[in-house]
């Protein structure tokens, strides 16, 4: 049977049927006698397991570290077959039907819908029969069970015919001394000190320390001496049983929330985003702008626009035939310590969908016509808005594209995806006076192309060569139809 990472191995319950008491009874009397006889008797007992499969939450991105249920295809009780979906997942990107590859019985829900569960822990448990679904659900019982300690209050020590030393937390009680033989005395060394200095017969003092240990203030409280305030019950043994807890560190108060305001959780997908922007900003970056004239690109788009073809398909294929001549702008570095020079170009498009932003990816750019692109540009977009994109969809990208430009938002800077070479922010195209070489002026649309790029792999001369390249494709769009 093929192993998954949906479903576990097979879990052996405690749970057995035995033949044994009948095929015993059958035995010769000289199978009984010999023990190795008895052994081999042993060995050919048969004995039925039953089997119940933990369904785990799957890792459905490479990022992912916990899933949220959506919602459970399936019910309690419900009988499944292999390659049936189960459960909808959301994970920090989209949501995805998960599939078993086992037939059973769906014998309990661990995590119910809306609730969020690690990648790898149990969200269900599957069995092979009907016979086996309440022990299932026994298990499930415990695994939902909440497993932090419970705090355990101490108890306080038996009262004694002497008067106990107050102390700041209850010591354990007494050890019991031996009802024959002479008894073993465990004190501290200033306790037997004490003992001598004042007379007592240190035998005869009831320890109160650990493990019976006499202590200093029972020396003291047998000599009918009060206690001294600085003799602590577990003088010598206090330090290692009754450690200091240190210090917290400061931490800086929050500030009070501003009257009226309502505080929304992250969605799985936003807290994804927020993850990624911090760990941003550990990449050394530097920004470089281009301005870009769009006449002919304007003119082009009008033309192809009643094919189906977008601006962000223009925009991408110009990318990616950019990247073409100037391939270390596709590389990456995700180590630190070395990059990697991609073979595919795959343009990732920055999306703004409902509740979080995402980056559908055209795979091999470069080498679809404008008019194929286009199609897959929209069937990702569909997908990309319904959160059912698959995980290579969206993290395959090798350079980001991102167009705000359609906004009418004129320049920005983008933050550079981890483990990506570089991103394009491309603003919004806006008439502008320009002058020839002849001094004559006239009016031009430009737009502004920034791009954000890893210094450790990409430098300043490279982008400016990249974007040299890509301005010349946008002002002579002609190819970009080839």
């Amino acid at each position: 049977m093929a192993s998954n990472p949906f479903l576990s191995r097979p879990t052996l319950s405690n749970t057995s049927i035995s033949f044994s008491s009948s095929t015993s009874t059958s035995l010769p009397a000289h199978f009984l006698r010999n023990p190795s006889s008895a052994n081999y008797s042993r060995r050919r007992i048969l004995s039925v397991r039953s089997k119940i499969r933990e369904i785990f939450m799957p890792a459905l991105s490479s990022t992912m570290t916990e899933g949220k249920i959506v919602s459970w295809i399936k019910s309690e009780g419900d009988r499944l077959s292999k390659g049936e979906s189960v459960v909808v997942v959301e994970s920090d990107k989209a949501d995805m039907d998960v599939e078993t590859f086992y037939d059973g019985i769906l014998a309990a829900i661990v995590v119910p819908e809306g609730e969020s569960a690690p990648v790898g822990a149990p969200i269900g448990l599957l069995a092979e029969t009907e016979s086996e679904i309440d022990e299932a659900r026994a298990k499930a019982t415990s695994k939902s069970a909440p497993s932090s300690p419970k705090a355990v209050t101490p108890t306080p020590p038996p009262p004694t015919s002497t008067p106990a030393p107050a102390i700041s937390q209850p010591p354990p009680p007494p050890a019991k001394p031996a009802s024959d033989g002479p008894r073993k005395i465990v004190a501290t060394p200033f306790a037997k000190k004490l003992a001598k200095q004042h007379k007592v017969n240190i035998e005869s003092v009831v320890g109160t320390g650990p493990f019976g240990r006499v202590t200093p203030a029972d020396v003291e409280t047998a000599a009918g001496i009060t206690p001294s305030k600085g003799i602590g019950t577990n003088a010598g043994s206090n330090i290692v049983s009754q450690p200091t807890p240190p210090r917290p560190a400061p931490s800086v108060a929050a500030p009070p929330p501003v009257p009226g305001s309502t505080v929304v959780p992250f969605t799985t997908m936003q807290a994804a985003v927020s993850k990624n922007m911090v760990d941003s900003l550990a990449v050394p970056t530097f920004r470089v702008g281009y301005p870009v004239t769009t006449d002919a690109l304007d003119a082009l788009y009008e033309k192809v626009k009643p094919k189906g073809v977008t601006m962000t398909a223009l925009l991408a294929k110009a990318a990616a035939m950019a990247l073409v001549q100037h391939p270390v702008v596709n590389a990456t570095c995700k180590d630190g310590k070395s990059f990697a020079h991609n073979s595919s170009i795959n343009i990732a498009v920055a999306v703004a969908i409902d509740g979080g932003l995402i980056t559908p990816v055209l795979q091999d750019a470069d080498k679809l016509d404008l008019y194929l692109l286009s199609e897959k540009w929209k069937e990702l977009l569909k997908k990309a808005r319904a959160k059912q994109l698959q995980p290579n969809e969206y993290n395959s990208g090798t350079f980001t594209l991102s167009n705000l430009g359609m906004f009418g938002v004129d320049r920005f800077d983008a933050i550079l995806p981890p483990g990506q070479g570089a991103i394009m922010a491309v603003g919004a195209s806006k008439p502008t006076v320009v002058a020839d070489a002849d001094g004559f002026f006239s009016v031009k649309s430009k737009m502004l192309v920034n791009v954000t790029a890893d210094h450790r792999i990409i430098y300043g001369a490279d982008l400016a060569a990249f974007l040299r390249t890509f301005a010349k494709i946008v002002e002579n769009p002609e190819s970009l139809t080839l």
